[in-house]
Formats: C-alpha cells, sequence, structure tokens
C-alpha cells in the first residue's frame, strides 16, 4: 500500500480522500523537521504547508518518494530542480484558495481607496475628519494585474461589477484575454494604471523584481496591492514610491521578512508600521476557513491523476 506523511496541519477531507483512494496516511502534523528526516525514506508522498523546506536534504533522505503535495499554490518551498532531478512530482492546489486571494486584495484595495482604517482608528480617537478621509472611487479607473493565473484571474472575476478597465500582463501566457481582463503589454500596465497587483510566484526571477526602477517607470499614482510573496517587492522602494507620491496607498499581505522578532527587526519595520498609506495583514489572503477545506479537497483529487 502507498503511503503518505503529513507533516503539517491540513483539513481532513485530505486524508479522507486519499484513504478513498488506497493510501495510507500518516497525519502528524507536530512532526519536526528532524523526525521527518528519519522517517521519509518510508513514504511516497508528503504533504506540507509551509512547515519546512521540502530541500535537497529531505530529498535525499527521500529514497522512495513520488510526490510532494503543497497545501497552498506557490511552490516556493520545495526545491523543484531536485524534484525534476528525481522525477518526483510536485502537486500544490491554487484552485483552493484564489477564491480567498482575490477578495482579500478587493478588500485591501477598497480600504485603501476610501481610508477606511485611517478613518476608524480616527474616530476611536476623538478625530472626526470628513475632508482628510475623503476617498476615490473605483468605477473608471484602469487596473493593472500583473500575472493572470489562478489568482490574477481571480481577482479581475472580482473586479467585473465596478466598472473597472482591467488590464492583464503575464511573462509566460499570451492570448489570455478573457470577459474580466485583456491582455496588454507590461509598457501599458506603467503607463495607464491607476491600480497595480501582483499575482506572480517567487523565483530567483522576480525576487526584488519591484523595487525603485520598477516603480519610476508607472506614469501615474498608483494603489499598490501585494498578495503574492514579500520577496518580490523591496519594502524600501514601497516607502520611497509613498514618499514621493508615486504609491497612493499599499495594501501588503506579504513581506519579505515576516513573523516576530525578525520583522521587527528590520531597518524598515517602523516606518513601515508608522505609515497612514499602509494596510499590512500577515500573509492570510489565501487563508480562510473555506480555503482551508478547498485546497486540500482541490489535492487530494489531484492524487488520482498520479
Amino acid at each position: 500500500m502507498k503511503k503518505i506523511l503529513i507533516v503539517d496541519d491540513l483539513h481532513p477531507a485530505f486524508k479522507a480522500q486519499a484513504v478513498a483512494l488506497g493510501y495510507h496516511v500518516d497525519d502528524e502534523p507536530q512532526i519536526t523537521r528532524e523526525q521527518t528526516l528519519a522517517r521519509i525514506k518510508d513514504y511516497d508522498g508528503i504533504a506540507v504547508r509551509t512547515k519546512f523546506r521540502i530541500d535537497a536534504e529531505m530529498f535525499a533522505a527521500a529514497s522512495n518518494l513520488k510526490f510532494v503535495a503543497r497545501a497552498g499554490a506557490g511552490l516556493d518551498n520545495i526545491d523543484d530542480k531536485v524534484a525534476s532531478a528525481k522525477n518526483v512530482t510536485l502537486l500544490n492546489a491554487p484552485e483552493g484558495n484564489c477564491d480567498a486571494v482575490g477578495e482579500h486584495a478587493m478588500g485591501l484595495l477598497l480600504s485603501l481607496m476610501n481610508n477606511l482604517r485611517k478613518a476608524d482608528i480616527e474616530i476611536r480617537n476623538g478625530i472626526w475628519d470628513r475632508e482628510g478621509n475623503r476617498g476615490y472611487e473605483l468605477k473608471g479607473k484602469k487596473v493593472g494585474i500583473v500575472g493572470y493565473g489562478f489568482m490574477g484571474q481571480s481577482f479581475a472575476k472580482k473586479l467585473s461589477g465596478f466598472d473597472v478597465d482591467v488590464m492583464a500582463y503575464d511573462k509566460y501566457k499570451t492570448g489570455f484575454s478573457d470577459a474580466f481582463a485583456r491582455e496588454v503589454s507590461m509598457e501599458e500596465i506603467v503607463k495607464y494604471s491607476d491600480v497595480l497587483s501582483l499575482h506572480i510566484p517567487l523565483t530567483t526571477e522576480t525576487k526584488q523584481m519591484v523595487n525603485d526602477e520598477y516603480f519610476f517607470h508607472f506614469k501615474k499614482p498608483i494603489f499598490f496591492i501585494n498578495t503574492a510573496r514579500g520577496e518580490i517587492v523591496n519594502t524600501t522602494s514601497v516607502l520611497k514610491a509613498i514618499a514621493s507620491g508615486k504609491i497612493l496607498g499599499a495594501g501588503l499581505d506579504v513581506l519579505q521578512t515576516e513573523k516576530f522578532p525578525p520583522l521587527a527587526e528590520q531597518d524598515w519595520y517602523q516606518n513601515l508600521s508608522a505609515s497612514e498609506k499602509i494596510i499590512l495583514t500577515p500573509h492570510v489572503a489565501g487563508w480562510t476557513f473555506d480555503s482551508y477545506r478547498k485546497i486540500s479537497e482541490v489535492l487530494a483529487a489531484k492524487l488520482s491523476m498520479l
């Protein structure tokens, strides 16, 4: 019987469906990396979220491994080159949390454009400032989406009722215009966008891609949303762009350094946390009660295709 080791917190639906497919499943979300290294040789598959990297050391110990099931969208915590060399199949589930990401991006954007966080804090502190919290309407704006996979498409669909012009650029796809977005060049994104939202994976190519030079090319002040990966964006560059007026507001679900205490130790953290023009959330765009279940269901369904 094929065996799967679950090393992270997955919805019970994954185990139930895997068992129904004939797998023996050991569900051990508390297992450590060291314990996993000692036992992984006995398994055909491993299921993980973000607990630790599935790297060369892990692959070397996993002599019988046939697949890695990543309960989420990104595969940046898995060494895909080693996996390919060892003919290990990588499974992920962007279909399971794309709605969550699209809705979260929408929430960040509307909050920024209408000063919801700032206004709420002020009222709680005895300040009633209507003029200082005058907002913007989305109608008639041009929204630039970079990356048109499951996440970018979901955001475009969520925007469809706001009478906006949705432009999408994807370096690795062509001919993808649909009812929700039109395919454009990156030159059009930087020339016309009123809103920029990132929906691209973290790779060696995209790491720190969004920097001073990147923002320099935008012709109009923008609202900036990042629900992708924090390391794609240079945080200091975001702060500079806000200070110069290039960015009107930023919604950041992800940061290049995450979790405390490391986050508080960054030299840009105090300016980031003090800015009224930034809304921060702790990498939860794709992590809802609903997506927790849907990710596991999607991932388990893909086992049947192996």
